[in-house]
């Protein structure tokens, strides 16, 4: 029987390319975003169910598992993720676009899991796609408020729901690396094609005692 792989931000950069590639691993997968057109390319791939999801309307959050029936999640990844505008150093910080980025990278992130979580198969694995710029060890060059402590506060939840999930789920934070997307760049390091690759070879190696790490996609620990 194949797996099945919830995952949230599947529209486009590594969330399509996570679809696409378990897809083609013969995983069964559901894939919410908020343009499921967006997904046009792979919809006609029968193991593909498109869920259209906004990660932060909670109420269709909490609604999640009626969308679900008797489906069992045995890989939940966190993917939607935006980086808070370009206005975000020392003295440029907005309020509004703050609350917004802290609200879809770190809050919903352990909503999605709150809702899950019947949903869940035995010893199902939960990944948060996080980044090494909400590692407060590695920050050397200061500013992108927003996103770095939005990412750094993620990474706190990955631990408490390491904690609070030990023995149920292994629960660890990703990095993807630096990825050329929209939101990375055309002078990125690397593809989305390596970067899930490697993200994919992380998540299948992953043992219970893993839970809680912060791991890179080439499987290297990222100090917190």
């Amino acid at each position: 029987m194949s797996k099945t792989l919830f995952i949230t931000g599947a529209s486009r950069g590594i969330g399509h390319e996570f679809v696409r590639q378990y897809l083609a691993s013969g995983w069964r997968v559901v894939a919410g975003c908020r343009n499921p057109a967006d997904l046009a390319d792979l919809a006609a791939t029968p193991a593909l169910t498109v869920l259209q999801l906004d990660v932060t309307d909670w109420p269709a959050v909490a609604a999640l598992p009626s969308s679900l029936g008797n489906t069992r999640i045995d890989l939940l990844i966190n993917n939607a993720g935006i980086f808070g505008g370009v206005m975000q150093g020392l003295g440029g910080t907005d309020v509004g676009t703050w609350l917004n980025t802290l609200a879809t990278n770190a809050i919903a992130p352990v909503k999605i899991v709150e809702a899950l979580l019947p949903c869940l198969a035995p010893q199902a694995v939960i990944a948060n796609i996080s980044s090494r710029m909400g590692s407060m060890t590695d920050n050397g060059s200061g500013g992108d408020y927003h996103y770095r402590s939005a990412k750094a506060a993620l990474n706190a939840a990955t631990v408490s729901m390491a904690r609070d999930l030990a023995g149920r789920h292994c629960c660890v934070a990703l990095h993807p690396g630096w990825v050329r997307t929209a939101m990375g760049g055309d002078y990125a390091l690397i593809d989305t094609a390596t970067a899930v690759a490697g993200l994919q070879s992380v998540i299948a190696a992953l043992q219970p005692a893993d839970t809680g790490r912060f791991i890179a996609y080439d499987g290297r620990s990222i100090p917190w």
